[in-house]
């Protein structure tokens, strides 16, 4: 064994289609083989039979902006909160991850405005210095309805990090909130409005969505269009988004609340992300349609953390139990493989010789799935 390649035996490898009894090489960053059976070489790590697998690739997940803003009114040193957020990543076993911000928050006393330019600044910083633990990528979460969205998703369109922009709509009366009821109960809980103010509040954002919206969709889609950058629907709820996300050329559904607009985005070629908590909690938390119903009915196509990073790997493994059609194998690359080909990032998300070396040591106890080293590009990271 050379001085920069690395050995890992007596695991169990999960590949595309099944799990084997093996060990790895690794040097220069990459897989440069995968054998069958143990080795007995000097300097191997023995993985004591626990589970190797690819590193997991979060497409979507707004963990960051909780340590840029810890608590209400405080603001974090932004390279720390960066740092911390990048520390958490790698020890959920996430070794790629598109770090979603977003631009055009409903709320303007959301701190997510005034730290937009701040978060992506920092995580290019992280990135570029090596002092980042995994591989951080941008997401920019686009407010369609907001009057600003467009000239500041133009002012960040040309940032190197980016790979994946997403078109939301959470004004009342669309997507998530078809239901007027759903929406007074949600928005007055969490800003606080007595009635005149919810209503006020209501009928600006009704206002702004009419004269935005597909403006903004439009131009945003044409520039993916033209920058080869990777676009997601939102919150779809009916067969006619799905199809209005095909025109502008979507390759994700993020988080359909439906099982009609789930069914029509999966077989009409686009990707259906469910949230990892929707699994680990058995249901949505906004009672939308549950994660499990998609994974019966085949459809189920990624998963994110979104919200909790440690839930993406807690959810691979619930739903390789589920004895509906999602093996192991197929399990994981739903949390590596398919989303990697969503965003077109052919060099990781499977186990195979050439490929960069992210990988995850998991011990199951119980049931649970435990992480025991985390390699990023062939570096141990956790």
């Amino acid at each position: 064994m050379s001085a920069n390649a690395q050995v890992l035996t007596n695991a169990r490898l999960v590949l595309d289609d099944e799990v084997v009894h093996g060990s790895l090489v690794i040097k220069d960053g990459r897989i440069k083989a995968v054998e069958r059976g143990p080795v007995a070489l000097p300097g191997a790590i023995d993985c004591e039979g626990d589970l190797l697998i690819p590193g997991l690739i979060e497409l979507h997940t707004d963990n960051m902006e909780k340590y840029f803003q810890p608590r209400p009114k405080v603001s974090w040193p932004a390279r720390s909160a960066a740092l911390a957020h990048d520390a958490q990543m790698a020890a959920s076993g996430i070794t790629t991850v598109f770090d979603a911000v977003s631009i055009g928050d409903v709320d303007d006393q959301s701190m997510r405005h005034g730290a937009l330019h701040q978060m992506v600044e920092a995580l290019a910083e992280i990135n570029r210095s090596g002092m980042a633990r995994v591989d951080h990528r941008l997401h920019l979460r686009c407010e369609v309805c907001h009057p600003d969205t467009l000239s500041r998703f133009q002012s960040l369109a040309g940032t190197p990090e980016l790979g994946l922009v997403s078109l939301m709509d959470h004004s009342p009366g669309q997507r998530q909130f078809v239901s007027l009821d759903a929406y007074r109960v949600y928005y007055k809980g969490k800003h606080g409005f007595d009635d005149a103010g919810l209503e006020a509040f209501i009928e600006r954002q009704q206002a702004f969505s009419a004269q935005y919206s597909s403006v903004n969709r439009q131009a945003i889609a044409d520039a993916c269009r033209e920058r080869g950058l990777a676009l997601a629907s939102h919150d779809d709820a009916t067969v006619e988004h799905v199809a209005e996300s095909l025109e502008y050329g979507t390759r994700v559904a993020e988080f359909p609340t439906t099982q009609e607009a789930a069914s029509a985005a999966h077989h009409n070629g686009l990707a259906v992300m469910m949230g990892a908590p929707n699994v680990v909690r058995g249901g949505s938390h906004s009672g939308n349609i549950a994660a499990s119903e998609l994974v019966r009915l085949g459809v189920l196509d990624i998963l994110s953390s979104d919200y909790y990073p440690a839930a993406l790997l807690d959810a691979v493994f619930r739903v390789a139990v589920m004895d509906n059609g999602y093996d192991l194998p197929r399990a994981v690359a739903c949390a590596s493989r398919r989303p990697a080909e969503a965003v077109g990032l052919s060099d990781r998300g499977r186990i195979a010789e050439g490929l960069r070396a992210d990988l995850i040591r998991v011990k199951e106890v119980d049931g649970h799935p435990l992480v025991q080293r985390v390699w990023c590009a062939g570096k141990q990271v956790h």
